[in-house]
């Protein structure tokens, strides 16, 4: 039954999805229970909303609502309006489908995206539906359809200049900021790389999150298109232009468990590459311990996945197979990462894990785009680089975005309060765990805390002895810092062993 003329109580906050607040016996009259819908309708608009049910926040004939339906509908507090019950969605049942390991038709995949976009799901809805795939995963033709539905469910980039190259990098490694040298390689030898990002899913800071540093990155689509047909290139968060938004709301479900299911991973991944209409995608997979994918062989059917799933939506995918063993460079966090890159375009001292690992992908992309003969790609991004045409080329994408185009590293802002993480031993530094330097970094605020982050003063194979610097942490609260430098201590994120690594047998008999 429908309650009418309920009076609007507004809560000033947000409540992640439209949902409003009912007093239980109000519920009670009108059959309605906690998670089923409603449609409120002004004359504005309306919107179908997930129930709450309060006994205390509410008096009879009032309905609270959040600032995502008093924006929606332009509600204001005591004005009076009527509530409908709606059917539950019928994209619950294809949730349940996959909650017992059946595979799920198209038509069945889309309705769970659009209402996914369409916010008739809730939280813990959407994560049933994210959990069911991270168990039972997703085959191929399954994957083609989220792809799609993701894609289709948001804005187009329509870019005229073709044809098209992207890059993305499945993520996993700490300090992985090649973004910021790609794009602008490429955009300079005159192909056009619309680079769409998004923010940090597992790690501490996803491209988005680094570019913002220098320039603001939620541009609209069409500030984007005429960015990219005047200079080629722009590196720019895709979920504030409405590209893949579903995506962006699995990667918000994702993130607190540090979660990218296989399947979701390439359905993502492709999806935005083919809401910007790349023709030419390069698809960067870290390789080796403690990264996503730790070995070669997991690492080759994933890239044949990649390249399966791109000729379906009609997209030329290679795949660069990367060593992922240990952070990429030594800058870990929004700021801290910015300024690495932004020292490699200038020319500074820069570590050359960065330098080889930028310069091997965007070589590849030259080479697709017929800049370079095949096997040569890397020289010539060598070339852009080191020649400063790069730097111009940054420049120019920071200022069309809303940046200061001359910002130098030393002017980038981080964290003011830092501590340093020591041996406790003396040895050699024979493994560095990217989850666990995520871990700290996270910890330390990154990446909502642009200036949080890490900085390693050590990598792998180097010698050290007890007392020496292994890692700066810097922080924007001390809190924080003292909870990542205690967490560094206790997880030991580097391991410290002698040159003996082990003595074969372990138990030696002593004859008397």
């Amino acid at each position: 039954m429908a309650l009418e003329n309920m009076k609007i109580k507004i809560f000033s906050m947000e409540a992640g999805a439209p949902v409003v607040v009912l007093n239980a016996e109000d519920a009670r009259d009108a059959g309605l229970y906690s998670k089923d819908r409603v449609k409120i309708t002004t004359p504005t608009g309306s919107i179908i909303a997930i129930v709450d049910i309060t006994k205390t926040m509410l008096k009879q004939g009032e309905v609270g609502v959040f600032l995502e339906i008093k924006r929606a509908l332009d509600l204001k507090e005591g004005q009076f309006v009527s509530l409908v019950p709606v059917m539950m969605p019928r994209s619950l049942e294809f949730i349940k489908k996959k909650m017992q390991g059946k595979k799920l038709e198209p038509a069945e995949i889309r309705e769970i995206v659009e209402d996914v976009v369409l916010n008739k799901l809730s939280e813990s809805e959407i994560s049933a539906f994210l959990t069911s795939v991270y168990i039972y995963d997703l085959d191929l033709s399954e994957i083609e359809s989220l792809a799609r539905a993701i894609a289709e469910t948001g804005e187009r980039l329509e870019i005229k200049k073709h044809p098209i190259f992207d890059k993305h990098s499945i993520g996993g490694v700490a300090g992985n900021k090649i973004s910021l040298l790609i794009v602008p390689i490429v955009a300079a030898a005159g192909l056009t790389i619309p680079k769409t990002s998004s923010r940090a899913i597992t790690s501490c800071a996803g491209t988005a999150d680094i570019m913002e540093v220098l320039a603001p990155v939620d541009l609209t689509i069409k500030e984007i298109q005429e960015i990219v047909e005047k200079i080629n290139g722009v590196i720019v968060w895709g979920g504030a232009v409405n590209l893949a938004p579903a995506d962006d709301i699995f990667i918000k479900m994702n993130y607190p468990f540090a979660i990218d299911p296989r399947g979701q991973t390439l359905a993502s991944v492709l999806a935005k590459k083919y809401a910007v209409g790349a023709e030419y995608v390069v698809i960067d997979i870290p390789t080796g311990p403690s990264a996503k994918v730790e070995n070669m062989d997991e690492a080759k059917k994933l890239a044949r996945d990649f390249v399966d799933l791109g000729e379906r939506l009609g997209m030329h995918v290679e795949c660069a197979i990367t060593y992922g063993g240990q952070p990429l460079g030594r800058a870990v966090g929004p700021a801290l990462e910015a300024r690495e890159a932004l020292r490699a375009l200038y020319g500074s001292k820069s570590p050359a894990s960065l330098i080889e690992k930028a310069t091997a992908i965007a070589g590849i992309l030259l080479e697709l785009g017929g800049k370079a003969p095949k096997g040569q790609g890397q020289n010539l991004a060598k070339e852009i680089l080191h020649s400063g045409r790069a730097l111009e080329k940054m420049k120019q994408i920071i200022r069309a975005q809303g940046g200061n185009p001359e910002i130098k590293p030393e002017d980038v802002q981080v964290g003011n309060k830092t501590a340093t993480f020591c041996a406790t031993a003396d040895g050699y530094v024979t493994h560095i765990d990217n989850k666990l330097i995520i871990q700290i970094a996270r910890a330390v605020g990154a990446p909502k805390d642009k200036g949080a982050g890490l900085i390693l003063k050590v990598k792998r194979g180097r010698r050290v002895a007890k007392g020496d610097p292994l890692i700066e942490i810097y922080a924007e609260s001390e809190s924080k810092l003292t909870s990542a430098l205690n967490l560094a201590q206790k997880i030991q994120p580097m391991r410290i062993e002698g040159m003996l690594l082990k003595r074969v047998p372990e138990i030696m008999y002593v004859e008397e």
